[in-house]
């Protein structure tokens, strides 16, 4: 049999048996020849044609790169306020540092002239650092001082620094 008397896949050769009709060939879609073509988009009012897309696997998850992009830049700026909170206070601790140092370092050069001596140089100096002198007292001859200070932005909500030093008298050689 030549390949022009061989029937081709899914047709019968010859007529319909009796009882059955003849099945009409099938249709190509237009346009390039795709065996299962799908059917149409449905036409606007517009006379455009919508495009449908059919649902891939994993469209439920469409967007959600965004939603942790946002969740991770909201991460680095509370670690960002966070850490800068922590050097504004850790700066207004230094600062509450030296102030109180160099305070009781006046206060005890002035100590053998009297505790109200030695307590008013220590007060100057604080006042000159621009700290809160809170306490100051003297014990034989030891100046033992205690300063606060306002730390700037958010530690400011927690309180002030406060620090501590003791010093006792200056000996000049």
């Amino acid at each position: 049999m030549s390949a022009a008397e061989r029937p081709r896949p899914g047709r019968r050769a010859g007529p319909a048996p009796p009882g059955e009709r003849a099945r009409p060939p099938k249709r190509r879609a237009r346009g390039r020849h795709r065996p299962y073509a799908r059917s149409r988009a449905p036409t606007r009012r517009d006379g455009t044609r919508s495009q449908r897309r059919a649902p891939a696997a994993g469209d439920g998850e469409r967007g959600s790169a965004t939603v942790l992009a946002v969740g991770v830049v909201a991460a680095l700026v509370l670690f960002a306020g966070a850490f800068a909170a922590m050097g504004q206070a850790s700066a207004a601790r230094h600062r509450a540092q030296g102030a109180a140092d160099a305070a009781a370092l006046a206060g005890a050069a002035r100590v053998l002239l009297g505790g109200e001596e030695a307590c008013g140089a220590a007060s100057a100096m604080a006042g000159e650092n621009g700290v809160d002198l809170e306490r100051c007292e003297v014990k034989d001859l030891e100046v033992t001082i205690i300063v606060t200070v306002e730390p700037a932005g958010l530690p400011a909500l927690f309180g002030p620094a406060r620090a501590v030093s003791r010093a006792g008298p200056v000996m000049a050689h």
